[in-house]
């Protein structure tokens, strides 16, 4: 009789168990044995190397003498022991100038040195921690389905990061004593440490116990931690040229994929649910040409058109109604676009619908004139406002006038456009959300910046203050806008905004 194993299994093996290799020395020793010689070749230094190098100057002109921890993040479970694709941090993927799946448990550490000494004349040394590849004669290579090359395929070596992104590496196993080392209260002549929180918790928790170990007022240690934060965020309000050439790929991908939708429009119509039909077709151009979709899809037909962020897309798409579609393809470098378009499912608009959209097109094009350098970001809002007040007075919609709308006791306008007119754009599809509000709401408009502009009006099918023939229509109209030194520059003006053009566009597409 054999002896029953009744070691109990500690519960974090036990997610595993699908994929236990042999333990034995014999499977080992042949898994390392007869594989072709790695390719040891170093890549060419990438063209965002220089830009993310400027980047990180700034940040470290605004620290100097701190330590500054800004790691990309774990890889997050969806179940079990799937993990979502990864996708690193944007503060750190801008500071890094990295994208697509670099590089999970990531850490990027400044490190003080003396004023002007650091890299690029900057006040810190800065080095990336990542895990790096392992060999294929480690258990990991064979026997780790979260990081082993035979599971997820081959991983950057550390010179490899280090020649393409002209970044100083190391090992991750050495990241706890450079987050460590010497840290303490300034005042007693410690380095100071501030932190991307809540990005990483095992980071974030390895921080904190050195604060309390080394006697740092926590309330104060958080408020500088945000202040890193906000100054991240800001740093992306202005983007360099290889931003904007991202960002371009990235809108142009986009309207690859709006042309797809309009020729799987039949389909949609046929199928009982129709709107998963166009967010299908969105989703295959954005992971054929880019990295993945920017934020779910709205794929809204009809009245699910009137429900801002309806990301379900359950819904039928029928004949004679509208389909508002706000989708954005996600480039291999992480930057995003916006774009919504509003279009009629059998290619010609009704009579009402074309008056509600050219409504919405008119208070569009009211905020592309205002939005140009010097004027407030806030502007392009209040543009677009006037507008849209100014038509619903038209059309006896409004209970008062709008002049009486548009001030601050007013507001009654905004029942049928109740979200801001624009948000900036970039790695983040609401970038520089943490920047603070002179710079942002209250900021002025200058070269480099890129953001949306989309005005609508919903219409919802239950709403009893307007009239019958309104009901169940939802319009937006959305744009991503570069300013440039003379004025702005449309990057999503390859799709049609017109409605005699958005019925030419499906036409020629059917």
């Amino acid at each position: 009789m054999t002896e029953e194993n009744t070691t109990e299994q500690p519960l974090e093996e036990r997610v595993n168990n699908r994929s236990q290799p042999p333990e034995s020395d014999a499977f080992a020793s042949f898994m390392a044995a007869n594989w072709a010689p790695a390719d040891d070749a170093l890549p060419v230094r990438a063209e965002v190397a220089d830009y993310a190098a400027a980047r990180r100057a700034k940040i470290s002109k605004l620290f100097p003498g701190e330590r500054l921890v800004i790691p990309a993040g774990p890889l997050k479970v969806r179940s079990n022991d799937t993990d979502y694709r990864f996708r690193p941090h944007s503060a750190f993927a801008h500071q890094t100038g990295l994208g697509t799946d670099h590089e999970p448990d990531a850490v990027l550490v400044f490190e003080p040195v003396d004023e002007g000494q650091g890299d690029n004349g900057s006040n810190h040394e800065v080095t990336l921690y990542f895990t790096p590849l392992a060999g294929r004669d480690s258990k990991k290579f064979y026997a780790d389905p979260r990081y082993g090359e035979f599971w997820i395929g081959p991983r950057p070596t550390l010179a490899a990061i280090e020649t393409e992104y002209g970044l100083r590496t190391k090992d991750l196993s050495e990241l706890e004593v450079a987050i460590t080392k010497n840290a303490g209260n300034a005042a007693l002549g410690g380095v100071q440490i501030r932190l991307v929180r809540n990005v990483d918790l095992n980071v974030d928790a390895l921080v904190d116990t050195s604060r309390y170990n080394t006697g740092v007022d926590l309330e104060s240690a958080d408020q500088q931690d945000a202040a890193l934060a906000e100054e991240l965020s800001a740093a992306r309000l202005v983007k360099d040229d290889v931003e904007v050439a991202n960002l371009r790929r990235s809108v142009a991908n986009t309207i690859s994929g709006f042309e797809s939708v309009v020729k799987a429009l039949p389909r949609a119509v046929e199928h009982h649910r129709g709107e998963r039909v166009i967010e299908g077709a969105f989703f295959a151009k954005a992971r054929e040409e880019g990295n993945d979709l920017g934020y779910d899809t709205i794929a809204a037909c009809g009245n699910n058109a009137t429900i801002l962020h309806w990301i379900r897309n359950n819904g039928q798409v029928e004949d004679g109604k509208l389909v508002l579609l706000d989708a954005g393809v996600e480039d291999e470098t992480l930057y995003t676009a916006d774009v919504t378009r509003t279009f009629p499912v059998n290619g010609r608009f009704s009579e009402v619908q074309a008056k509600v959209y050219q409504a919405v097109l008119d208070a569009a094009d009211a905020a592309f004139e205002v939005a140009v350098p010097g004027n407030k970001f806030r502007d392009v809002h209040a543009a677009a406002m006037e507008v849209l007040a100014n038509r619903l007075e038209e059309w006896g919609l409004l209970p008062v006038s709008a002049e009486v709308a548009l001030t601050d006791q007013g507001g009654q306008h905004r029942r049928w456009m109740p979200h801001g007119t624009s948000h900036h754009l970039g790695l983040d599809v609401h970038d520089c959300a943490q920047a603070k509000r002179e710079l942002y709401l209250d900021g002025v408009i200058e070269p480099g910046m890129v953001f949306t502009i989309e005005p609508g009006l919903y219409f919802k099918e239950e709403d009893l203050a307007i009239p019958e023939e309104y009901r169940g229509i939802g319009v937006r109209i959305e744009d991503d806008v570069l300013i440039t030194e003379e004025g702005n520059e449309n990057l999503s003006a390859g799709l049609p905004r017109k409605v005699e053009e958005v019925e030419a566009w499906m036409k020629s597409l059917s």
